[in-house]
């Protein structure tokens, strides 16, 4: 069986306020052609489908048409609800679509309740765990710890005694929306931390011949049968080095991944973080490559430029993000505070705050004039109101 597994779409979502959509309708495109073209029997999406509880209306519409396209297809698609989806909102309606080979498991309830799928060496069982909150759902697992280990360990045990009833030989896929430990976080996914502890252990799929994870945002292979997709678009700059793809992978007659590929998603635009001085940035030829790039600057001049932004994007005009982190001269010695203000008047005090944030670039001439007369100002103020009092 040739499953296509792809997962955290996040339709609806933008980045740094550039609308994703066009990028979103184009990656489905990129997913029913593959699916047709590469003759997948199943597509498993691994959650978060929408990037919010409510979606736009705008993502909505783009689900419906990928569902109707993959149904045309004659495509069977599995598909789970992740932490940024509405379960109850995704899952309206399950039953009826099921009828066309689109099967939504939404409900904890049906963990163990697998859709069946068939080729020539048998069935295949799919279960699909969606993303399972512990403090809503530990009681109805019996779980005895409100935590993510407990529930989704309970849902695997669940899915391990309906797969024993059923015929020796039969091939198991999972698919759960999960931090499984030994996965790389990156800066875009929301954490679902609960009691201190997020990630699960990836022995927790033990028994099951192939696991299509999702929530991390990067492609990543945790154990040769337990893998993350990925999602199909960068959604932070911390996604920049990441390549963004769909795992095509070939389950053989007795569940063993017979061959595996990273099938390559559309890139809207390329990423790239650059870090720098402001005049550096401006002149180095080897950032040529990236001036059609979405960019994150860091500027680490010691006092801030006049206009970065403005002046970045006449050489980076699809510039999203300015991050300021001065470079820092050595200032000041360990004294205490206290010790360091000791004997030191107003305008000095003043005039060290302004180096400390400039990294020890005191005020000029024309600053400290300002600053002196705004002390004198409060001087003069401060004694009319003792006069009156």
């Amino acid at each position: 069986m040739r499953i296509l597994h792809t997962s955290d779409w996040h339709l609806g979502r933008s980045f740094h306020r550039v609308g994703l959509l066009d990028a979103q309708a184009a990656f489905l495109d990129h997913l029913v052609a593959t699916a047709r073209d590469r003759e997948a029997d199943a597509v498993l999406v691994a959650g978060d489908v929408y990037d919010r509880a409510v979606p736009p209306l705008a993502a909505v519409e783009l689900f419906d048409t990928a569902l109707h396209r993959l149904a045309a297809a004659g495509v069977p698609t599995v598909m789970i609800s992740g932490n940024h989806d509405s379960a109850r909102r995704l899952g309206v309606g399950a039953g009826l679509i099921e009828r066309a080979g689109i099967h939504l498991r939404t409900d904890p309830a049906a963990v163990g309740t697998p859709v069946l799928l068939a080729d020539t060496h048998g069935e295949i069982a799919l279960y699909g765990l969606p993303y399972l909150e512990p403090a809503l759902v530990r009681e109805q697992f019996g779980a005895r710890r409100t935590a993510h280990e407990a529930v989704l360990g309970a849902a695997m045990d669940r899915v391990r005694a309906d797969l024993a009833a059923r015929p020796a030989g039969t091939r198991s896929v999972v698919l759960a929306h999960a931090f499984v430990a030994g996965g790389e976080p990156s800066d875009s996914e929301r954490d679902i931390t609960v009691g201190g502890v997020a990630a699960v252990p990836a022995g927790i799929f033990d028994g099951v011949d192939y696991v299509a994870l999702g929530h991390l945002h990067g492609s990543q292979t945790v154990t040769p049968r337990v893998r993350y997709s990925g999602s199909p678009l960068a959604y932070s700059f911390s996604e920049a080095d990441h390549r963004k793809t769909m795992w095509l992978i070939e389950l053989g007659p007795d569940g063993a991944i017979e061959a595996e590929e990273r099938i390559d998603c559309p890139v809207p635009r390329p990423l790239a973080r650059v870090r720098g001085r402001l005049d550096d940035l401006l002149a180095d030829p080897e950032l040529v490559r990236h001036e059609q790039s979405w960019i994150e600057a860091t500027l680490t001049d010691p006092d801030r430029p006049s206009e970065p932004m403005a002046r970045l994007a006449d050489r980076f005009p699809h510039i999203l993000s300015l991050v300021f982190e001065p470079e820092r001269a050595e200032y000041g010695s360990g004294a205490s505070y206290a010790r360091r203000l000791r004997d030191r008047t107003d305008q000095q005090i003043a005039e060290d705050f302004v180096a400390h944030v400039r990294g020890g670039a005191g005020p000029d001439g024309d600053e400290r004039t300002v600053l002196l007369g705004a002390f004198d100002d409060v001087r003069v103020d401060t004694a009319g109101q003792e006069a009156g009092r």
